[in-house]
């Protein structure tokens, strides 16, 4: 096995311990040649949604037949099922809690299965709490080695793949309500309007607040509170050198209101 290939991968296990250590190395073993991206080990704990949102912005950075590992699996040892989906950009190995609904809405599913075939595991008797380990480090090798996607489970219906519950858009011609979707490191509120949603002069109200629209950080005064499509193409409310999270006392699922000016 020396195709070389990349599996990047992403969890909430955090640095401190060794879980993502060892999973690079289940995939060492089965094909030491390749290539493993960490797109961040540092989503929340058990925050799928979270997760949902870094994956569905990173994928199309990544070369056509990535194989993507995603775990962030707070039903890890229950009935919820262990999945790899093929998509048009590559392949999606993780839960089946909702965590690439994200990357689905933009890329549809073209086939998917559910890992029942243990041969492609670490073990046929998994840890009913690391299934990051055993179960979806091996069988991302596998795949990303040339193992056809069908040989590692039973197809399943695209139809009965779990999908978070986002609240959709709400649009009129001078405004449109949507709500934080993401909050960054910096405290940026990333929002679920698409920035080619926003043309012209605009605003965001927000918990009473009304924010002007911008186009970089420092287009308002330091300290101060500005609306952008930021790099990941969403509308963002920033503070200009400080963190809006803190300063506005606003969280995941907040309401926001972009106001068009038509004129």
């Amino acid at each position: 096995m020396s195709q070389s290939q990349i599996v990047s991968l992403m969890s909430d296990f955090g640095l401190s311990d060794v879980y993502v250590g060892v999973m690079k190395g289940a995939i060492a073993q089965v094909n030491p040649a390749l290539t493993v991206v960490d797109l961040t080990h540092e989503i929340p704990p058990q925050d799928i949604a979270a997760a949902r949102f870094c994956l569905m912005n990173a994928y199309l950075y990544f070369p056509n037949g990535t194989i993507h590992v995603a775990v962030v699996d707070p039903g890890v040892g229950s009935t919820r099922r262990a999945i790899a989906v093929e998509f048009a950009a590559g392949f999606l190995v993780g839960p089946d809690n909702g965590i690439f609904s994200g990357v689905l809405s933009q890329s549809p599913a073209i086939t998917a299965v559910e890992l029942t075939n243990s041969d492609y595991w670490r073990t046929p008797e998994p840890s009913a709490t690391f299934h990051g380990r055993d179960i979806f480090a091996p069988v991302a090798a596998h795949l990303a080695s040339g193992i056809p996607l069908n040989e590692l489970g039973r197809e399943i219906d695209l139809a009965s793949l779990v999908q978070l519950a986002i609240p959709e858009l709400m649009s009129t011609n001078t405004q449109i309500v949507g709500y934080i979707q993401y909050i960054d490191r910096f405290g940026n509120l990333i929002t679920n309007i698409p920035g080619t949603d926003v043309q012209g002069k605009w605003s965001i109200v927000v918990d009473g607040l009304t924010i002007p629209g911008g186009k970089t950080y420092s287009a308002s005064p330091a300290g101060s509170a500005i609306a952008l499509v930021g790099s990941h193409g969403w509308v963002e409310i920033a503070i200009n050198g400080g963190n809006a999270q803190r300063q506005l006392q606003l969280d995941w699922g907040a309401r926001v209101q972009i106001v068009l000016d038509r004129e």
